[in-house]
């Protein structure tokens, strides 16, 4: 198995240029160069020809450009969509950051939740709350009784709430206590 450090700093050079070549943009060269080593180091099949490890180094480095690409593409789709949330000066103004900030923290708190629920129950709440099913509907798609699906719905919901509290405490002030 070569030693990956000195196979990478002998074609650093070339893999450089061709990575700045395909990025068009200088500040994301030591980015891509990083996850190229990443990516070699990560490898799981060693190569079994020395030979086309040259071969092997330039497909990582493109890929690697591609997907940093794509990446920053993402991201300044997004800043520009951001941009044009911005209301005109004669609309009423938006929720702010704050607000989207603490929407954002309460809907990961709550998926975090589920997700420490039994399966039978996350899948149960999702239904009800998710897809607006009502309990007639529920008993009817899962085949048991509208009072099996009642008394199933106040467990679920018992046991999600005492999830939500538990996640809560870790995040209380205890200068508040």
């Amino acid at each position: 198995m070569p030693d990956w450090g000195d196979v990478l700093s002998a074609h650093d050079g070339w893999l450089r240029r061709v990575v700045a070549t395909r990025l068009r943009e200088p500040q994301g060269v030591d980015e891509v160069m990083q996850e190229v080593a990443l990516a070699v180091v990560a490898q799981r099949s060693p190569l079994l020809d020395p030979g086309r490890v040259v071969g092997w180094l330039y497909r990582l480095a493109v890929r690697q450009t591609l997907l940093y690409r794509r990446k920053a593409g993402r991201r300044r789709s997004l800043v520009d969509r951001c941009a044009t949330l911005r209301p005109a000066p004669n609309e009423a103004p938006g929720p702010s950051p704050l607000v989207w900030l603490l929407h954002d923290e309460r809907r990961e708190i709550v998926q975090n939740a589920l997700r420490s629920l039994p399966p039978r129950d996350a899948d149960l709440l999702a239904l009800k709350y998710g897809e607006g099913w009502s309990a007639r509907e529920l008993a009817e798609r899962l085949g048991v009784g509208i009072p099996a699906i009642e008394t199933r719905l106040m467990r679920a919901r018992r046991r999600l709430r005492a999830q939500l509290e538990s996640l809560a405490t870790d995040f209380k002030d205890p200068s508040h206590d």
